[in-house]
C-alpha cells in the first residue's frame, strides 16, 4: 500500500504532463539536428551545441558491422574506446544499430525512439507518486539538453520505476529494476542503501534483504552470461573506468588544471581511492546531520544527497548525469528556485563546456575560465539543494506501514 497523492497535487492531467513531456523532447530533437548527418567536419558538435554521443559511437563501439558486443572481439587498431558501457547499454546500441544498420542518422533516430520511451515510462511513475511535481521532470531544460546525448534515460527509467514499486511495497519488484538499472548505468546501485534502510528502520528487514537479494540477483543474472563467455571484454567497462583521468566536468579535474596548468589530471590510482574515501564519509556526514534534526525521515529520501555526494566527489561528472537528479527534485526536493538554479547552471556547463571545446579545437570559443566558474557554480547549487533536504520537513511520498501478518515471503501485499 502507498499513501495516496492528494487531490490537490493532481491539479493537472496526466495527458497535460504528456505533452509538456514531448514538447521538451521536441525541443531538444531540434537542437540536435544540426549534428544528425554525422558531418561533423567544420566542428558544427562545438559552434552549434548539437553534441551528441549517440552519433560517433556507432562507430567506436564497432556495431555497424553486426559486431555483438563482448561476444565478438573488438577491432583493437579502431580508434576510441569499445565495449566502454554496462551491459544492458551496449545492447540497448546493439538492438538500435540492428534498425538503423550503418547509418548514423537512422542510428540515432532509433536511439531517440527508445529514449523518448524511457522519459515517457519516468514521467508516468513520478506522476502516479506526485502528481504535478513532475513537471519538475517533465518541463526540464536540462531534459531537453541532455535527453538525447547520451543513453542515461535508461537506467533514469528503471530508477523512476524502483521507486514506484518500493512506495507501493513491491521490494522484489523494487530490487529487480535496481539491479537492471545498474546494468545500464551503475548508479541505481547506490540506492539500493537507503531503500534497505527505509525497510530496516520501519522494523521490516525481511523486506530490505529480499529487495537487496532481487537487486544483485538481476544484475547477477544479466552480466554472468558474458562474464563466463568473454570476461577480458565483460571487464573492459570496469577497467576503463578505473584507469580513465578526470572528467573535464568535475572537480577534480578542476584542482589538477589549477594546480598544473594542464588538461591531463594524473594521480588516477590515488584519485580513485580518495574520492569513495570522500564520498562515503560525506554520506555518513549528511545521513546524522539529517538524524539529528528529523530522526524520523523516510530513509529512501537519502537517495537525493547519495546522487548528489556521488557526482561532486566522483573523478568522472560527465554532461548527461544531471539527468539523475531530475526525480529526486520531484520525489523529495520540490523547491522551485533551487531547481531553476541548478538547471541554469547545468545548462551554462553545457554550454561554456563545448564553446570552449571550439576553442581548444581553433574555432573560437569561450575560455575555459568560463566553463570552469560554470562547473564550480553548479557544485555550490547541489550544495545548498543538499542543506535545503536536510532542512526540508515537508512529508515526501511514504510507504503505510502493514501489519506483519500482511505480508507475505515475497515481500507482497496479501
Amino acid at each position: 500500500m502507498m499513501r495516496p497523492v492528494p487531490t490537490a497535487s493532481r491539479q493537472i492531467g496526466l495527458g497535460l504532463v504528456f505533452l509538456c513531456l514531448a514538447a521538451t523532447l521536441a525541443i531538444g530533437f531540434g537542437t540536435k539536428a544540426a549534428c544528425t548527418d554525422g558531418d561533423w567536419s567544420d566542428g558544427r558538435q562545438y559552434t552549434r551545441l548539437c553534441y551528441t554521443d549517440i552519433i560517433p559511437l556507432l562507430g567506436t563501439q564497432q556495431l555497424s558491422s553486426g559486431r555483438l558486443p563482448y561476444l565478438d572481439a573488438c577491432d583493437a587498431n579502431a580508434p576510441g574506446e569499445c565495449d566502454e558501457y554496462p551491459v544492458l547499454s551496449m545492447w540497448a546500441m546493439r538492438l538500435t544499430a540492428w534498425v538503423s544498420g550503418d547509418d548514423v542518422t537512422r542510428f540515432f533516430y532509433a536511439n531517440v525512439v527508445l529514449l523518448t520511451i524511457a522519459a515517457f515510462v519516468t514521467t508516468l511513475c513520478l506522476y502516479l507518486l506526485v502528481g504535478v511535481r513532475s513537471l519538475y521532470f517533465a518541463l526540464a531544460p536540462t531534459l531537453a539538453v541532455y535527453g538525447f546525448i547520451n543513453w542515461d534515460l535508461l537506467p533514469v527509467a528503471f530508477v523512476a520505476g524502483a521507486t514506484y514499486m518500493y512506495l507501493k511495497r513491491r521490494d522484489v519488484w523494487s530490487g529487480v529494476l535496481l539491479g537492471l538499472g545498474a546494468a545500464t548505468k551503475l548508479y541505481p546501485a547506490l540506492l539500493v542503501i537507503p531503500f534497505v534502510a527505509g525497510r530496516f528502520r520501519a522494523r521490516e528487514p525481511d523486506r530490505g534483504i529480499y529487495l537487496a537479494w532481487a537487486a544483485a540477483g538481476s544484475w547477477v543474472a544479466v552480466n554472468l552470461p558474458f562474464a563466463i563467455a568473454s570476461p577480458r571484454s565483460w571487464w573492459e567497462f570496469f577497467r576503463f573506468n578505473s584507469a580513465r583521468p578526470a572528467d573535464w566536468d568535475s572537480i577534480w579535474f578542476i584542482v589538477c588544471e589549477r594546480a598544473t596548468g594542464e588538461f591531463s589530471c594524473g594521480h588516477t590510482r590515488a584519485i580513485n581511492v580518495a574520492s569513495a574515501a570522500l564520498f562515503a564519509a560525506l554520506v555518513a556526514v549528511v545521513w546524522r546531520w539529517k538524524l539529528a534534526r528529523d530522526p524520523g525521515f523516510p530513509r529512501w529520501t537519502l537517495g537525493l544527497p547519495v546522487l548528489i555526494l556521488f557526482l561532486l566527489s566522483n573523478k568522472v561528472y560527465s554532461p548527461q548525469y544531471g539527468l539523475w537528479l531530475l526525480p529526486w527534485f520531484a520525489l523529495t526536493l520540490p523547491n522551485v528556485r533551487l531547481f531553476a538554479l541548478f538547471e541554469a547552471t547545468d545548462v551554462a556547463v553545457f554550454v561554456t563546456r563545448f564553446s570552449w571545446f571550439g576553442r581548444f579545437s581553433g574555432l573560437g570559443g569561450l575560455p575555459i575560465g568560463a566553463f570552469e566558474i560554470a562547473v564550480a557554480l553548479r557544485a555550490v547549487i547541489l550544495i545548498l539543494c543538499l542543506v535545503a533536504w536536510v532542512r526540508r520537513r515537508e512529508p515526501s511520498p511514504e510507504p503505510v506501514p502493514v501489519e506483519p501478518r500482511e505480508v507475505d515471503a515475497a515481500g507482497a501485499v496479501a
